[in-house]
């Protein structure tokens, strides 16, 4: 295997309350968050990676949670300090956090800035009063309009918004006004994405009127025209960026990439040349048990080699959410398999004409964009 991209994920678990559609591994902050400890605990865990990544320097950081910005300034330069004692960084390496915009503070976005973060991904998901609150967000309209002049003036001259829609009851109007605000703010990055009822959320238990099909349709539809029109390119299923200004954390995960992972329950992928093999892993979900099983010399709590069959399909999953497809020689220089490997999947997809296949790229066609997860299902193997 040739040279393959290295990312860090760290995860920060914390939310001042947990929001009802979400299944992140997240945790009520209670007053006092063991800041110090978490990050000791954070650096312990990094250093027992070490051993699997030998050599190799870090492309892109990605802070996320929980709301990593309940953190200190302090504790967060602590912890970026720790890292490039630890690892290499490439030069103008891309670090981003996650923040909520009822954590805003002026001093403490200057602060996170000064400590290396340069790239925010701000969790808005809607301007609508209504819809907040149906979320279970506990920023406000005029929080999440102040976030973006806070994050400028910090010196944020890259911010990512995240945005949902098929909002509980959310109209078509509601939803373009929700786009038109975003752009208005001008975030370099729009993640727009379909609000999901995921298991071991409140929602899926207790599910509220969504949209119908139709309606999700239509706003999709009209919505990504008004991206485009906005002169933000989609480059990804949720992604759409200004020129220059795509994630480079998010394409090394849809690229198949290496990412180390610390914090608690956080996933990771690593590959060993040596013996040709890619590992999944995952850490302690539990806050106080990550700590304790990090500072005693490992916080895995279970890994598992992924098999050809395996692999065939995870490259395609996350390849194919590419808007522009991807090289063909990308699949054996991530996963050292031959690209015939592919050869059934990719047959049925080219004669059902879901896929297009050539020697510089394999990408889907219109229809196959509008039929995705049937597309990659061809890739499973029995």
């Amino acid at each position: 295997m040739t040279h393959i991209p290295l990312s860090l994920y760290i995860h920060i678990p914390w939310c001042i309350r947990k929001c009802p559609y979400c299944d992140f591994n997240s945790h009520h902050a209670s007053s006092g968050l063991p800041e110090k400890q978490y990050v000791q605990a954070l650096l312990t865990d990094l250093a027992s990676e070490l051993p699997h990544i030998w050599g190799r320097r870090l492309e892109s950081i990605f802070i996320g949670g929980g709301t990593p910005s309940l953190f200190s300034a302090e504790s967060i330069d602590e912890l970026l300090s720790g890292i490039r004692a630890l690892l290499p960084f490439r030069p103008n390496i891309e670090v981003t956090m996650e923040a909520n915009p009822g954590t805003f503070e002026q001093e403490k976005f200057r602060g996170f800035r000064q400590a290396g973060i340069n790239r925010l991904s701000v969790g808005i998901q809607s301007f609508n009063p209504q819809h907040l609150q149906a979320l279970g967000r506990v920023h406000n309209r005029d929080e999440a309009l102040r976030a973006a002049d806070i994050a400028r003036t910090a010196g944020f001259d890259n911010f990512n918004l995240d945005l949902m829609f098929g909002l509980p009851q959310q109209t078509l109007e509601e939803a373009m006004q929700d786009l038109q605000q975003a752009m208005e703010l001008q975030p370099t990055h729009l993640s727009w994405y379909q609000l999901t009822l995921e298991p071991n959320t409140l929602f899926y238990k207790q599910p509220p009127i969504l949209p119908d099909d139709d309606l999700v349709a239509d706003i999709q539809l009209n919505g990504q025209q008004f991206i485009k029109s906005s002169c933000y390119a989609q480059y990804e299923v949720s992604a759409y960026a200004r020129p220059g200004f795509e994630c480079r954390h998010n394409r090394n995960y849809w690229e198949f990439g290496d990412y180390v992972a610390i914090g608690a329950g956080a996933h990771g992928k690593t590959t060993n040349p040596v013996e040709a093999s890619i590992i999944r892993y995952h850490k302690y979900r539990q806050p106080a048990e990550y700590m304790q099983q990090a500072m005693q010399g490992s916080a895995r709590s279970g890994e598992q080699t992924l098999t050809p069959a395996d692999l065939g399909f995870e490259f395609m999953l996350n390849a194919l959410r590419l808007r522009e497809g991807f090289p063909p020689g990308l699949f054996t220089e991530r996963t050292g398999l031959p690209f015939h490997h592919l050869k059934a999947g990719l047959d049925q997809a080219v004669q059902r004409g879901l896929l297009s296949v050539d020697v510089e790229c394999i990408r889907p066609t219109e229809t196959g964009w509008l039929f995705l997860n049937e597309v990659i299902q061809l890739f499973l193997e029995d």
